[in-house]
């Protein structure tokens, strides 16, 4: 398989580089810092090809791979940064690798680096023993890739109802620190999408891919309760007119919860509990309006959606077609229960609240509600954002 890139190989700056990776790295290549490219490869996701018949192989791992610099006349291991990974295949898949790794399992008889070999995004990087011990201490200082930032590639989908769809998926991007409008050869890569598939999705195979899928477009997983809470106050607040007091809509809940068994009611309770304390924080800090509120927990699952069919994608359980047809779909089902960006990124971030203070209490939640909340204002307030070029319609 030739591992070319959509960047195609002409001149650095006659095309936009994929991600602010690519456009880093040209910039510390350029200023001939040997020192400020490890530093940047520290904190960046890379990987190597590898035949899928071999990362099947269980407790197996291939060795890294070589190719010969025709420039230079040099063998080198190759490794790609992630915008610039090639189209989906369904044979060759990608291993992330981060510098630490490749600097404990370095061939003994290879003596250069190769990222982005053949691109306008290139950086040959010496990889004596001397600098392999670089490699550690950069990769002990910096602890890795960068997470919670948005990341949009330049040559993906930028406008209209797929790029729509995609970024109902961008809170999970930028928490993981990958690209929102990818549909591509990994999600985050081969071994780790199977993985994520597994735990907590219960997926192994593709039948139960398509199972999971549609429990997810129906909104099935997201709390039937949370949800029917939040179901009798938005009844309630149009036969009114008016976003009903917590008292009203407590005794509400409490009539509509009355054939339901113990354990629903009192959940229901705890709900309700929830639900105000965190559009109260919400209200304080500026992310919900005085008069509002949240009437649907729907956008987890669609948000979740987005991010299994990526998995399933780079798990090799569908292919580009119908990964793109259940992204379209997952947009329109979006569309039919948000009026906004801001109100779907706020039910997304209320159900994870709600599920986070109900399995680990108010306590634990508070580290994700802070991380949620910066996770929305970038998301609303970026001018790079999604949520800030796409309108809500899809439709451009």
């Amino acid at each position: 398989m030739t591992t070319g890139n959509r960047a195609g190989t002409g001149a650095v700056g006659t095309v936009p580089p994929p991600t602010e990776i690519e456009r880093a790295l040209s910039a510390a290549v350029a200023a001939g810092s040997a020192d400020a490219v490890v530093e940047l490869l520290a904190r960046t996701r890379l990987y190597v090809l590898v035949a899928r018949l071999h990362a099947d192989i269980p407790g197996w791992t291939a060795p890294l791979p070589t190719i010969r610099d025709e420039a230079t006349r040099r063998t080198c291991v190759p490794v790609l940064t992630q915008g610039m990974l090639p189209h989906w295949h369904p044979e060759w898949v990608f291993r992330e690798v981060d510098l630490d790794e490749l600097a404990r399992t370095w061939p003994y008889d290879v003596r250069r680096l190769a990222v982005n070999h053949g691109t306008p995004y290139a950086a040959m990087v010496d990889a004596r023993p001397g600098r392999l011990k670089a490699w550690l201490k950069a990769a002990e200082r910096l602890g890795g890739p960068e997470r919670g930032m948005l990341l949009t590639d330049s040559g993906g989908p930028l406008h209209g109802p797929l790029a729509h769809g995609l970024a109902l998926g961008a809170h999970l991007a930028v928490t993981n620190g990958l690209i929102w409008n990818r549909l591509g050869a990994a999600y985050e890569n081969y071994a780790t999408d199977r993985a994520r598939l597994r735990r907590p999705w219960g997926i192994q195979h593709r039948a139960e891919y398509r199972d999971r899928l549609a429990s997810l477009m129906k909104n099935q997983l997201v709390g039937r309760v949370q949800e029917a809470v939040l179901r009798t106050r938005h009844t309630l607040a149009v036969r009114t007119g008016r976003t009903p007091a917590r008292e009203e809509w407590a005794e509400a809940v409490g009539r509509a919860f009355t054939a339901r068994d113990a354990d629903d009611r009192a959940l229901a309770e705890r709900s309700l509990r929830w639900i105000t304390l965190y559009e109260d924080k919400l209200r304080t800090d500026g992310a919900l309006a005085p008069d509002g509120r949240v009437d649907t927990l729907a956008a987890f699952d669609l948000g979740r959606a987005v991010n299994v069919v990526r998995l399933a994608l780079g798990a090799r359980y569908t292919d580009p077609y119908e990964a793109e047809q259940d992204v379209l779909h997952l947009g329109e089902l979006a569309r039919s229960a948000y009026s906004s960006w801001p109100d779907f990124s706020l039910g997304y971030l209320m159900a994870r609240l709600v599920h986070r203070a109900e399995d680990d209490g108010p306590e634990a939640a508070e580290t994700t509600y802070r991380q949620s909340l910066a996770e929305h204002r970038t998301l609303t307030q970026d001018p790079a954002s999604p949520y800030r070029n796409l309108p809500w319609s899809g439709t451009s």
